[in-house]
């Protein structure tokens, strides 16, 4: 493997990673702001 590739193989695993932070980021904010639990179930 060159060295492209693996770059290439790296930025596109950093970039999955990111946008399944991304989107629970969003999921757990929406959820504070409407008064829910993250997962589903409840806490109290």
């Amino acid at each position: 493997m060159t060295l492209i590739q693996k770059r290439l193989i790296i930025l596109a695993i950093i970039i999955i990673v990111g946008i399944v932070l991304g989107r629970l980021a969003v999921r757990g904010f929406l959820n504070f702001l409407l008064g829910g639990t993250m997962f589903g179930g409840n806490i109290l």
